[in-house]
């Protein structure tokens, strides 16, 4: 308010001013209007004292003044952007003064809605699995975002003073959570995730009351934002090749149509063709991978899918891939060299690895699948996909404490009894192929595959930790022992 009253010659910084008739007016010179009464009582003039070394005072007389300063006090007036320094001087507005902007942009920005270190692993990404890492990140949750980060630093803001950068963020609106069921996830308290971008992770913490108040969190943050689900999954779900060409040539016969029609009928059709447009795009939008998947449309590959929930849909015990390779190589190959130990080629590995899970009928006799170490490195290469491998993740540090028993008997007993423990399907799929194992170690003089080859290969590949650790050397020795005593002790173990 002072930059008006200063601009319009009335304000004195050190100094009290009064005023007891109007200014002058613009064009009359230096005249001042005469009053009408020379008894007129004079009016009680506002004194402004708002600032500190400044007292002001206006004739309650000047009406045009006083309509400024009440446009300038409601906003109406434009805001100036310098303001009066304490020697009355006008500079530059400085941040964090009292006269400055409250809502200046460069302000910090409000608290997030919740955060803390959580332990955290991506299953998929873009309906594509992936193997799980579990990582512990700063986690934040802020509006319908989930953000992650390594450390949270030493500041006040979101992630530290540092600003350390996000690892990755998820959005959930049109998301879900749900609790992790235990062929997702040994590990206890663990929530299980869903985007709507085919994304699904997991959040974990040692702590009860943690996790469920993130849960809590999680749950009412997609309900909040249940009303932006569809039009998030709206915008990335992108439109089929050729929808756009085919609207543009059906709106254009359209139009010749209509300018055929009468007037009376014209906005009705203009709105019925507009509503078939806008239909005909809806239907040809095409629904991501994961959209497809849980509505039940399309069955989960062979590649990469559960054990259990693969034998369940084939009914059997050990999946028929298994069975299929299993006797193509000891119907043809057993006596060739470096049998699985040497690399088929990866790009016909990859060719007989899309042919099954399309359900196409395979021939492993035809000409394309001649060469064996295609068929051996399929064969890994499933075991190597398995969302949990065939030695589970919850009974991996049992397994190792059990070949770490001094006594061989007590040793080979301890291992048998981890073997029973795990799933059917495990079981039955594991006697098949350590039966299997065992054939071609017998004819090790002609393929030179002996137990301790057999082992280095498929031990990594059928027992791994669920989390990397710095120790991974010395779990892959241990691996290579479990491996190698079930192929020694096969009898007694599975008898």
């Amino acid at each position: 308010m002072v930059i008006v009253l200063r601009a319009l010659g009335i304000l004195s910084s050190n100094r009290r001013v009064e005023y007891q008739h109007s200014p002058p007016l613009p064009g009359r010179g230096d005249r001042t209007p005469k009053s009408h009464s020379l008894d007129r009582k004079h009016v009680a003039p506002i004194v402004l004292t708002k600032w500190a070394n400044s007292t002001n005072v206006l004739d309650t007389n000047d009406k045009r003044l006083i309509k400024n300063i009440r446009r300038f006090r409601t906003g109406s007036g434009r805001p100036h952007p310098y303001r009066q320094t304490q020697d009355g001087a006008l500079g530059p507005k400085v941040p964090g003064s009292p006269d400055s902007d409250s809502s200046d942009p460069s302000s910090p920005t409000s608290p997030s809605e919740k955060c803390g270190i959580l332990n955290v692993t991506k299953i998929t990404e873009h309906g594509k699995k992936v193997r799980k890492n579990w990582t512990s990140s700063w986690t934040v949750l802020q509006g319908s975002l989930l953000i992650f980060a390594k450390g949270q630093g030493g500041g006040t803001s979101w992630f530290g003073g540092s600003q350390s950068k996000p690892e990755f963020t998820v959005d959930l609106r049109g998301g879900s959570i749900e609790w992790a069921s235990k062929d997702k996830s040994s590990k206890k308290h663990v929530i299980e995730v869903k985007t709507h971008q085919s994304t699904e992770l997991l959040i974990q913490s040692e702590n009860d009351g943690v996790i469920n108040d993130w849960y809590r969190a999680l749950m009412d943050t997609i309900s909040t934002h249940a009303w932006e689900s569809d039009e998030a999954i709206e915008e990335d779900m992108p439109e089929s090749p050729g929808a756009e060409k085919q609207d543009q040539e059906k709106e254009h016969r359209d139009s010749k149509k209509s300018r055929a029609m009468k007037s009376s009928t014209s906005m009705d059709t203009s709105d019925n063709k507009k509503t078939r447009i806008k239909l005909k795009k809806f239907l040809t939008r095409r629904p991501t991978l994961q959209t497809v998947r849980d509505k039940g449309y399309i069955k989960d590959q062979v590649f990469g899918c559960s054990l259990s929930d693969l034998c369940q849909r084939e009914n059997t015990s050990v999946p028929s891939f298994v069975t299929m390779c299993i006797d193509h190589v000891e119907n043809n190959a057993l006596n060739v060299d470096g049998l699985y130990r040497v690399s088929g080629n990866l790009a016909v590995i990859q060719k007989l690895r899309f042919a099954v899970n399309h359900d196409e009928k395979v021939n492993l006799e035809e000409g394309k699948w001649e060469d064996i170490h295609v068929i051996t490195g399929a064969l890994k290469m499933f075991f190597r996909e398995l969302p949990e491998p065939l030695f589970t993740y919850g009974l991996f540090h049992d397994f190792v404490n059990s070949i770490k028993i001094p006594d061989y008997k007590q040793r080979v007993q301890a291992i048998k009894e981890r073997v029973k423990q795990l799933p059917k399907p495990n079981q039955d799929t594991m006697q098949v192929l350590f039966k299997h194992l065992r054939r071609v170690i017998d004819h090790g003089e002609e393929n030179r595959m002996t137990t301790q080859s057999v082992a280095i290969v498929f031990g990594p590949t059928l027992l791994r930790p669920e989390t990397e650790t710095w120790n991974m050397a010395v779990h892959m020795v241990y691996q290579n022992q479990i491996v190698d005593l079930i192929l020694l002790e096969y009898e007694g173990i599975f008898r």
